[in-house]
């Protein structure tokens, strides 16, 4: 379902809540009158299901996400950056939370209604050859050099994360241009680091607890469950307290996760941080089922192994898009089945690209790894090449339902949180593979053209 279940007549407001609808100019603007072959006639009763195959129409479909309303009092939905010069990093604990912004300030620079043009410069490394994907800007060197600097001081002098000798690796990922590609509306340098802890943190957890640097899948949910209560904390007696406080600096990945959580604190709301625990769930939930397959030896059905990665992936990524932007996309709104499908398509497609770059890296490595193509290539009988270019289809098509789902909500249900954040995961999901296709240190391109 990806039509909100609203009575005849009724619109959503900003709660969440039905109201009559108002004659808002950007309710009524050209841009959100859904065309017929997108949202048919039959939606307009309650709990209208609608099959993807009648509304995939993503082009136009996206670029009304993307543009979104530009009626007379929509100019706070393109928030102006206000960077200052970045400041040392300090410990959370010994600053005053800000209050998070849910009116951006209103834009001092011009803003594009469409998505924005790629830079003329060609972007390093290929994209795979017919994956679907959508071209985007350079990031701002500017703000990539202080998310650089700052996630750099806070990895060596905060949460000492990793050792001298890991450092090339860690230069290697490039998280900071990774974060400013994918969260191009975030209003400061401050907002953008909320994302680049995370994304380095959840990684520690992947690299130090499941794979390269001493990760197994023996006692995998042991550490995982230790590890999470960093996020979501454990609520005991005074006597087992300190024990537990003292744990979550025992590694690594747990004073990455506890630390990058209470920055996170700071600016998101309490439904903001109860959402991104729920998907953290979701997360370590995929890693244990990928860890129990290893220890058994089991290549699973092509559908298992979908399944797996709708919760072993980048979900919990495009989920705090609204943090980072610095607004609230309400509880109510974001528990909607039609936005969590949405959500769920995003994480999935943007998954299988991760599959796709890291294909050739994961082959070289000792072992064997799960991705799609392995799999379509075990469970189908497919040579390598062809089980490859059927892994590039899946992911076209999973990416062609959430454009189309995503406009099918955004016509469903044009509230200003609701389009400005299903805007946000869709920049999201093009930033994110903007990074794997630019890095080119860790990622190639097998040989199948």
């Amino acid at each position: 379902m990806f039509a909100l279940p609203l009575p005849a007549g009724r619109a959503c407001s900003g709660s969440g809540t039905v109201t009559h609808p108002t004659k808002e100019p950007w309710m009524s603007a050209p841009e959100f009158s859904p065309p017929s072959s997108t949202l048919p006639a039959a939606t307009a009763h309650a709990g209208a299901r609608v099959p993807a195959a009648e509304v995939r129409t993503p082009g136009a479909g996206l670029r009304q996400i993307l543009r979104g309303p530009s009626g007379l009092g929509t100019a706070g939905l393109y928030p102006a950056r206000h960077d200052k010069p970045p400041t040392p990093p300090t410990h959370p604990m010994a600053a005053t939370p800000p209050t998070p912004s849910m009116a951006p300030t209103p834009p001092t620079h011009p803003t594009s209604p469409t998505r924005p043009e790629p830079s003329s410069a060609p972007a390093e490394g290929n994209p795979i050859p017919g994956l679907y994907h959508h071209p985007v800007p350079e990031p701002d060197p500017v703000r990539v050099d202080a998310v650089s600097r700052g996630i750099k001081a806070w990895a060596l002098e905060e949460v000492d994360l990793y050792p001298e000798d890991w450092e090339e690796e860690f230069d290697g990922f490039s998280v900071a241009r990774y974060m400013v590609a994918c969260h191009p509306d975030a209003p400061t340098v401050d907002h953008l680091m909320l994302a680049a802890r995370l994304m380095v943190a959840e990684n520690a957890v992947d690299d130090c607890y499941c794979e390269d640097h001493g990760g197994s899948p023996v006692g995998l949910g042991g550490r995982l469950l230790l590890a999470h209560t960093a996020l979501d904390p454990l609520h005991t007696t005074r006597e087992y307290q300190p024990r537990w406080a003292e744990s979550l600096h025992a590694d690594a990945p747990r004073r990455a996760y506890r630390s990058a959580m209470e920055y996170f604190l700071q600016q998101a709301s309490p439904s903001q941080a109860d959402r991104f625990r729920h998907d953290m769930s979701r997360l370590h939930m995929g890693y244990l089922a990928e860890a129990a397959w290893a220890q058994t030896d089991h290549v699973p059905e092509v559908w298992e192994y979908l399944a797996m990665r709708q919760f072993n992936n980048f979900r919990p990524c495009p989920t705090i898009t609204d943090t980072v932007g610095g607004y609230e996309l309400p509880a109510d709104l974001h528990a909607q089945p039609a936005m969590q499908r949405v959500i769920a398509l995003a994480g999935n497609a943007t998954t299988i690209v991760n599959d796709l770059y890291s294909y050739t890296k994961e082959l070289a490595a000792p072992g064997r790894h799960l991705n799609l193509p392995v799999v379509i290539a075990e469970r189908e009988g497919a040579d390598e090449r062809a089980a490859y270019l059927k892994a590039v289809e899946v992911h076209n098509d999973l990416m062609r339902d959430f454009e189309a789902e995503a406009a099918a909500l955004a016509a469903a249900c044009p509230v200003p949180s609701v389009l400005r954040f299903l805007r946000g995961v869709a920049v999201w999901v093009d930033g994110n593979h903007y990074w794997h296709q630019t890095n080119t240190y860790r990622y190639s391109l097998p040989d199948f053209w």
